[in-house]
């Protein structure tokens, strides 16, 4: 039987749309005199966050115009500056997006009257999360154990915070886990770690709206735009897609009976 499941926080628990980092990271680039799109700055989404900046620079697009405007490819000093003015503007909005997502605190009230540990991994340093984790726990959610990635050699993919989280938790072997997230590298985390793995779509910073927008979206088009989220994450490597948070209990029932069966991830 599943034991724990270890949750993103950003996009799958709190902060809907996973919004906090976006405007701080396209107003970093931009206070440089280079633009950035919405999806070149969420493509990376999940990773530490300065690893985060660096995947954006490494884009050819965004490494061309960083050149066209000054004479040269971004370095590790211009990604050094970049997250200090990303840290900065991010600090002062992270207290306003820690609020849970629908169905999310109640969700973790069921898994935990079933005997369910709840564990949790994030593309935050701790720094950051010593903002979010009181705020979150004011709105009622607070899991067991936080495994940040500066307290582990390397962030997602790597399963590090995964196994760090299965040490705190003393479940094991890792298949008795279950990892869930909104993001591409939450994905192949879960799967490096050799836990069962769930992407989560409404909410997600993969889909990348408003709770406000999914419901006023035409069906049609929001329809299109979960088939693709759906798409990634099955490509990614994950073992089940959900629309909302508050699906993980079934998906967890018929992992349980796939593992009855001798199943593994």
């Amino acid at each position: 039987m599943i034991q724990a499941v270890i949750f993103d926080w950003a996009g799958t628990m709190i902060d809907y749309g996973c919004f906090a980092p976006l405007a701080a990271f396209m107003e970093a680039f931009k206070h440089k005199g280079v633009e950035i799109t919405v999806e070149e700055a969420r493509e990376p989404m999940g990773l530490l966050k300065r690893e985060h900046i660096a995947a954006i620079c490494a884009m050819e697009r965004v490494a061309g115009a960083w050149e066209e405007k000054h004479g040269k490819r971004p370095d590790h000093a211009d990604i050094d500056e970049l997250y200090a003015d990303f840290e900065a503007r991010l600090f002062s909005v992270l207290a306003n997006h820690a609020k849970p997502v629908p169905g999310a605190v109640q969700l973790v009230n069921r898994l935990r009257e079933q005997g369910m540990k709840i564990g949790s991994t994030t593309g935050y340093t701790t720094d950051m999360m010593h903002v979010i984790v009181p705020k979150a726990k004011e709105h009622g959610y607070e899991p067991d154990t936080l495994v940040t990635p500066d307290e582990v050699p390397a962030g997602r993919p790597f399963p590090w915070m995964c196994y760090t989280n299965a040490m705190r938790l003393g479940v094991y072997p890792m298949w008795r886990i279950v990892k869930v997230g909104d993001t591409l590298s939450d994905i192949q985390e879960g799967r490096n770690a050799g836990a069962w793995t769930v992407g989560v779509i409404k909410g997600s910073s993969e889909l990348g709206m408003t709770e406000e927008e999914v419901h006023a979206c035409d069906t049609d088009v929001l329809s299109r735009k979960m088939t693709d989220v759906r798409d990634r994450f099955l490509h990614a490597g994950a073992h089940f897609v959900i629309e909302t948070i508050g699906e993980l209990e079934e998906v967890i029932a018929e992992i349980n009976e796939r593992m009855r069966q001798g199943e593994r991830p």
